[in-house]
């Protein structure tokens, strides 16, 4: 196996993975209408699709990575992969694929939630990235871009919901001591 088939490999689990534990969440209590949902879903959906490409030979290579910089890209991916599910784990039956306020909601600001206020997205964001880097093609760059662009629409969409079921005091204090996306990164003012 060599870091492209591997790379595409943590992808596919994570993928097969993440789609069968949605199973274990609750129902929502309330969401966002589809058309506030739109944007962020249509341009992280486009993202994901152009990162993709590479993988079947098309975009033009602007660098090719040795094997001991591919492996490192893969455990990147892996970290970010592991990332998404201590998140997800965490949260039990709080998460959700989609912007939702449970019953019983609250603020969850332990574990990676202590870190970074959206860990999920993160974790995304940086296997993205290191795909992007190991394929080397303009338009895994820009799907990764895209993607990263997605998972911020997405990030600011929740936080505005989240602030107005939730409370903004509550919501505003969380927002004050954790950064959103990047740890150690500019937290709200």
């Amino acid at each position: 196996m060599n870091p492209y088939d591997a790379i595409l490999l943590l992808w596919l689990v994570w993928t097969v993975s993440w789609v069968a534990a949605a199973f274990w969440s609750e129902r929502a209590a309330n969401r966002p209408s589809f058309s506030e949902e739109f944007l962020y879903r249509a341009v992280t959906v486009i993202g994901a699709l152009m990162l993709y490409a590479p993988v079947y030979g098309h975009g033009l290579r602007l660098w090719g990575v040795g094997e001991t910089f591919g492996w490192l890209l893969d455990a990147a991916a892996l970290a970010g992969f592991l990332l998404c599910w201590w998140a997800r784990i965490h949260l039990g039956k709080l998460w959700s694929g989609w912007v939702t306020r449970k019953e019983d909601h609250h603020i969850v600001d332990t574990g990676p939630y202590a870190i970074v206020r959206h860990p999920i997205y993160t974790g995304l964001i940086l296997a993205a990235l290191a795909t992007a880097v190991l394929e080397g093609t303009v338009i895994g760059i820009c799907g990764a871009a895209l993607m990263t662009l997605g998972f911020w629409i997405k990030a600011r969409l929740e936080e505005r919901f989240l602030r107005q079921e939730l409370g903004a005091d509550a919501y505003d204090s969380y927002r004050r001591r954790v950064p959103m996306l990047v740890p150690f990164g500019p937290k709200a003012a």
